[in-house]
């Protein structure tokens, strides 16, 4: 699969691939592969602002030859920088492609000009932390790129697991995106693009599971009124990784609903999310406590306060919340 993550290919190899296939040219779907950018995006650039194949061949869909190819990754690593892609590709129309070449950097590419992104800045997401693929999920989110959101989500989630992903990539580039929001009030279709990508790879996980152990899933649930359950797909996936079961409840789930749902399952355990500590409060835990049999709970979020009844436990990452949550799958707690 591509990564955008990936470094990104050399001048070099890029004209050299070029060049090998210039007589024929490289088709829209090579093209997407070669710079992990979804065909459709491909075709938009070229329909809206010419940044497409020239070459024409009888009988057979234009090409993209040598200069397209230049042009084309000047005009990603722009919008990929946050730029927008109406400036980013006045930008690549207007560079010579002998010139691009000239001033390539090998960790780079194309040392592509300098464009000024609109609206006084904010264009970039901040990544504190984390690993070097969260700034291509990050610069996949700028560019509002849902196909390569959820292919680098795919790729690091069955290359190093759910837990890795989730504390490398994902968490760094939503508190990003949060970040941003917080200080130019933009940014809130980045986090709609980011927040399906996400939801939308880890139910895959999740739904790879085919024979769990045991009969009795995992109640997964968001506290009365609480709307934030992106970190129970986290636990979903992970536990499913771990051959546990779940039952997701969604957001805002009333507690007699939540207790009707653990009786009639015979769920050992429960995990519940709180992102704010008025929903926190709305969660009953000694009647979570009175069910037979008493099933684990397991408090998710920063919505508590740190008096908890006996025999709740409140995880402080998700590691802990799997580990406390397979462990009651398999009767050890």
């Amino acid at each position: 699969m591509s990564d955008l993550s990936a470094p990104e290919p050399s001048q070099t190899t890029l004209l050299e691939g070029a060049e090998a296939g210039a007589e024929v040219g490289l088709t829209v779907a090579a093209v997407a592969r070669r710079f992990g950018v979804a065909p459709a995006t491909l075709r938009t650039w070229d329909r809206r602002y010419g940044i497409g194949p020239s070459s024409h061949f009888a009988g057979a869909h234009r090409r993209y030859g040598p200069e397209d190819l230049l042009r084309l990754e000047i005009m990603r690593a722009l919008v990929f920088d946050g730029c927008s892609p109406a400036d980013a590709a006045k930008a690549a129309l207007a560079a010579d492609a002998t010139q691009a070449k000239a001033n390539t950097a090998p960790d780079r590419g194309v040392d592509a000009p300098t464009v000024r992104s609109r609206g006084g800045g904010g264009q970039v997401v901040p990544i504190h932390g984390g690993a070097t693929q969260a700034r291509g999920l990050s610069r996949a989110a700028l560019a509002l790129d849902a196909p390569a959101v959820r292919r680098i989500l795919m790729d690091s989630l069955h290359t190093r697991g759910t837990i890795w992903t989730w504390d490398n990539m994902i968490a760094p580039v939503l508190i990003g995106v949060g970040e941003r929001f917080q200080s130019t009030g933009q940014g809130i279709e980045l986090e709609h693009v980011l927040t399906e990508g996400v939801v939308g790879a880890l139910r895959d996980v999740a739904e790879t599971l085919i024979e769990p152990f045991g009969s009795r899933p995992i109640i997964l649930a968001a506290a009365p009124d609480e709307l934030h359950t992106l970190p129970l797909y986290a636990v979903s996936a992970a536990l499913a990784e771990h051959g546990v079961a779940t039952r997701m409840l969604g957001a805002r789930v009333p507690m007699d609903a939540m207790l009707a749902s653990i009786t009639r399952s015979g769920a050992p355990a429960v995990m519940v999310w709180a992102h704010d500590r008025i929903t926190g409060d709305y969660l009953d835990m000694n009647a979570l406590r009175a069910l037979r049999p008493v099933p684990a709970v397991v408090l998710g979020g920063p919505g508590w306060t740190t008096d908890v009844p006996a025999g709740v436990i409140h995880s402080g990452d998700l590691t802990e919340a799997v580990t406390r949550l397979s462990h009651a799958a398999r009767g050890l707690v």
